[in-house]
């Protein structure tokens, strides 16, 4: 396993306490620890401040927690700021509500090689399931629990990938709760585009100039496994919108978004 540089993971939250408690319990499980964790805050209440004090008073690396003003959803704004402040070399990016299994940072860091990002799948975890999840505060999970949608996805395999390759195409199966990057080459796209206002898009177009800089992906199957606490989605914000730049960011091979870590 490369141990050459340094690793952040940054996690965006926004009003769930209880899940983020288990996000961050199972963080503090992992058979290799990231550098520093980065909370990105899309403006939770005082509840949530509290709870990230606990653990930064009991983690052994550094939690920063980076907060700003509920606006509405502005997840693109606040990760932006996060990943302006992370001091690591390599980012790994998951969501406020994704338990990750124990080598989850270890395969990451595996895996990780100049010129690609990487992303993997999510098992959710059922409706009902979610609930005593929450309330038994439990973190670890065998594949055949019946809790599990997509179970297959949880068999830990990661020799599986040694046959797989890189793509210079963006995947319908990306997710922003599941990625990560060298900070390095979000800095050269400029971060995420904060012209998406409103959930949806922000991370396949992230993904899409990550492409056109000329960095590859590679999609990892049976490794850097984690599973999602069902909650009702959120209503999407302006698919015209994000369509378009969707678009215009794929036909003309733009690489630097304007509204990003840096406005121009």
């Amino acid at each position: 396993m490369n141990n050459s540089f340094s690793t952040a993971l940054l996690i965006s939250t926004y009003n769930w306490p209880e899940a983020l408690e288990l996000v961050l319990s199972s963080t503090l499980q992992q058979s290799s620890l990231p550098n520093e964790i980065v909370i990105a805050d899309d403006g939770s209440t005082n509840e949530t401040k509290a709870l990230i004090k606990q653990f930064q008073e009991k983690s052994p690396v550094p939690i920063t927690h980076l907060w700003h003003e509920d606006v509405g959803f502005t997840k693109a704004v606040i990760l932006n700021k996060a990943i302006n402040q992370i001091k690591s070399d390599y980012v790994i990016q998951i969501d406020g509500d994704i338990i990750i299994h124990k080598h989850f940072i270890r395969d990451h860091i595996r895996f990780a090689k100049k010129g690609i990002y990487l992303f993997g799948s999510r098992i959710s975890l059922k409706e009902s399931y979610s609930k005593k999840v929450l309330q038994d505060k439990k973190i670890k999970f065998h594949w055949l629990n019946k809790g599990l949608q997509r179970k297959s996805r949880a068999i830990y395999f990661p020799f599986f990938n040694k046959l797989s390759k890189t793509s210079n195409q963006i995947s319908s199966k990306l997710r922003g709760c599941n990625i990560s990057y060298w900070k390095n080459d979000a800095i050269n796209i400029n971060g995420y585009n904060e012209d998406f206002i409103g959930w949806g898009y922000e991370d396949s177009e992230f993904a899409q100039r990550l492409l056109n800089l000329g960095v590859h992906s590679f999609r990892i199957k049976h490794a850097v496994i984690q599973f999602h606490i069902y909650h009702k989605e959120a209503p999407k914000g302006n698919t015209e919108i994000g369509d378009r730049i969707l678009i215009k960011t794929h036909d003309e091979k733009v690489i630097k978004c304007k509204n990003g870590i840096k406005k121009s």
